[in-house]
């Protein structure tokens, strides 16, 4: 990499900073708290010698939270326990009660959502003297979701018995009583599967005379059947047959275990081994349907991200990269060959980072953070970063220096190297994660809920779409004779086209003073005005072999002022801009106070590093004719503003599907919320009201 120049140094050296060194700053939930409490109570505090006590697990979720069952489905994790227990005593596996179903994005998961108790089973020492203390600790590992998102928890718990004359109190029989009654019994009899086409067959005897409601097959053992997919059941006498579609590496199974509901209150454990099942006959009802698989739910997401992807192109930051990229191809003007070459390497950094990206958010949420879309610009020392790289893009592209390897035109433009089409995608794609288009919002939202490789495929196509006009361009000799013939007049649009790059850097220097206050955009300056100098003597000193020398000072002290710089606590409230709208800061306790008044609300929702956002904002939301139309109804506007990660801002947003700003809702009186598109216009503000 070293012999293409510089500046893929200084991406690569980004992208780390920006992965390994940013952590978002909406942890869930609330510190503290648990999102499902988790208790250890025994059957009995006295236990005799020899016997075996039941200990109970408590498990309490917070509404909109659920546990998970030992196979969680399309997603989740079982819960671990690691027993802590005096000697001679062991505790033996864990018993769950029958889950519920809870589809996500077409995808199945087996929860709970309402209390449940885990039940453990642990065997004392006949040896054991009467009076013998018996301390039981334990850590539990286990996840707790919503809809939405995720959280790894832990939690320790103990509890204290002693050996003598085993009594059960009547309060703890009648609390385990329930608890053993919603465990699955087993089966008895052994049942029987096949596998024809892609087709799974079981045969289960069950009493031709029991009835059966909703009747539903839970496996146990993984990779036979999609969770997801229907369940069709019949009777033949008294074998109950069901049917669903086969995995198709779901072959060469020796058994399959699994708990079958019969009705509500009664499920039964099985195991079922190869053998013949007969014909279907009289059908049952059946079982749920479920009609989006994960394939179709993720579709419609897909091609949001590839549609986003692709209009960012028109953003100031994006556009001038995509513009010189693409005139450079016109001096290719009969190389198909090294055309095809460029646009694929231009297409695969930018989906490169896309992913990149993509999986730090992913592994974030895993960890319990409710990252979302540019979770990295809401830390001031990456929008630093991002400032001194666009700023030495800037001076670059105005002449200022000369690099063989910046990819942004000049000597790359006329030697079109592969290293430079892929450095330059995957700096389009870098400098814009700040906006959120149309088409992204709900196409990353939905990513945030389907597993990981779906979601990586939604980033990958969200980068398949900012590199479309120039992998088109490459691959369509017609489009690149429309363009422009090369010439002299190419240098002067390279300095023209350094002016939005200027203005880019601007923004991100108020989005700076925004996160980290006038100081911080102060040292931010300083840094970019070092660096400027810096650049310009290696631009004097073009050719020489120390000519870089002066660039060492300039990274030092850009990374001192990474260190002094002032970071804000996450969820720091800021004042909303005020214009022609009257504004006050979002609350879901105001919110709720503003219905509960009969007033009509309209909430939005911004950062300052939101290009989208701040377009609407001057362009439709602080037009006189807006506010009077508002003002006429008393329609009152609460702002969420999500520059620094505010975690309930962060937990709203996902209620409503995005992982990002901007978010636009209108509560009309008795009425739920509307979602208003991405892009806004004051006419389409106006006619909401009527």
């Amino acid at each position: 990499m070293s012999r293409h120049g510089y500046l893929p140094h200084l991406v690569v050296a980004w992208l780390a900073a920006m992965l390994l060194g940013t952590a978002a700053h909406c942890q869930l939930p609330e510190p503290g708290k648990r999102a499902i409490a988790v208790s250890l109570i025994p059957e009995m505090s006295v236990v005799a010698p020899g016997e075996t006590v039941a200990l109970a697990l408590m498990m309490r979720p917070a509404p909109g939270w659920h546990g998970y069952w030992k196979n969680p489905g399309d997603s989740g994790m079982e819960t671990q326990i690691a027993w802590d227990l005096p000697a001679g005593l062991a505790a033996g596996p864990i018993r769950y009660p029958l889950p519920g179903r809870l589809i996500v994005a077409g995808l199945m998961n087996y929860v709970y959502e309402r209390d449940y108790a885990l039940l453990v089973d642990v065997k004392v020492p006949a040896t054991l003297p009467a009076g013998t203390k018996l301390p039981i600790r334990a850590r539990v590992d286990y996840l707790a979701c919503t809809k939405e998102l995720c959280v790894p928890e832990t939690a320790n718990v103990a509890v204290d018995l002693e050996t003598g004359a085993a009594t059960v109190a009547q309060t703890k029989r009648a609390m385990f009583d329930p608890f053993r009654q919603a465990l699955p019994q087993p089966l008895g009899s052994e049942a029987r599967f096949e596998r024809i086409g892609s087709r799974f067959r079981m045969a289960i005897p069950v009493p031709a005379d029991l009835t059966l409601r909703e009747p539903y097959f839970y496996p146990l053992t993984d990779g036979v059947v999609p969770y997801a997919a229907p369940q069709i059941f019949s009777r033949a006498g008294d074998t109950l047959i069901v049917e669903t579609e086969a995995l198709s590496n779901g072959s060469g199974f020796g058994v399959v275990d699994g708990v079958l509901k019969l009705n509500e209150g009664t499920s039964v454990t099985l195991r079922a081994t190869p053998g013949t099942v007969p014909a279907g006959g009289k059908p049952v009802k059946l079982a749920i349907q479920h009609s989006a698989s994960g394939a179709s739910a993720m579709l419609p997401a897909l091609l949001g991200a590839v549609l986003g992807g692709l209009l960012l192109n028109i953003m100031p930051c994006v556009f001038p990269i995509l513009s010189l990229k693409a005139l450079s191809l016109a001096k290719a003007s009969g190389d198909e060959s090294a055309a095809k070459k460029e646009a694929i390497a231009y297409t695969a950094g930018a989906v490169l980072i896309c992913l990149a990206l993509g999986a730090a958010l992913l592994a974030l949420r895993a960890g319990g953070t409710a990252a979302g879309w540019a979770f990295q610009l809401q830390d001031p020392r990456i929008i630093l970063l991002l400032l001194l790289l666009i700023t030495a893009v800037a001076l670059n592209l105005a002449g200022l220096f000369e690099l063989p390897a910046v990819t942004l035109g000049g000597r790359l433009a006329e030697r079109r190297g592969l290293a430079g089409a892929f450095w330059t995608g995957a700096l389009a794609a870098f400098v814009a994660t700040p906006c959120t288009g149309p088409f992204m919002g709900a196409a990353l939202g939905a990513a945030l809920v389907l597993p990981a490789p779906a979601a990586l495929a939604i980033f990958a196509g969200l980068g398949l779409g900012l590199a479309l006009p120039f992998l088109l361009l490459g691959f369509v000799p017609a489009l690149r004779r429309r363009l422009p013939k090369a010439g002299a007049w190419m240098e002067q649009f390279r300095r023209l086209i350094s002016v939005p790059m200027f203005l880019t850097a601007l923004a991100l220097a108020w989005i700076l003073g925004r996160q980290a206050g006038v100081d911080g955009m102060a040292l931010g300056l300083t840094a970019a005005m070092v660096l400027g100098l810096a650049l310009w003597w290696v631009g004097r000193s073009q050719g020489r072999g120390a000519a870089w020398v002066p660039l060492a000072p300039a990274v030092l002290i850009a990374l001192e002022v990474m260190l002094l710089l002032p970071v804000a606590a996450a969820g720091s409230a800021q004042a909303p801009l005020q214009g022609a709208l009257k504004t006050e800061p979002f609350s879901e306790g105001r919110l709720a106070a503003l219905q509960q008044e009969g007033r009509p609300v309209f909430a939005y929702f911004t950062a300052d590093w939101c290009v989208t956002c701040k377009v609407n904002e001057r362009g439709a939301l602080q037009r006189q004719q807006v506010a009077k139309a508002f003002a006429a109804r008393q329609v009152a506007v609460l702002v969420g503003d999500w520059t620094r990660g505010d975690p309930a801002i962060g937990r709203f947003l996902e209620k409503h599907g995005r992982s990002g700003v901007p978010l636009y809702l209108y509560y009309a009186p008795g009425k739920p919320a509307e979602i208003l598109p991405q892009v806004l216009t004051p006419s389409r503000l106006v006619s909401m009201l009527s």
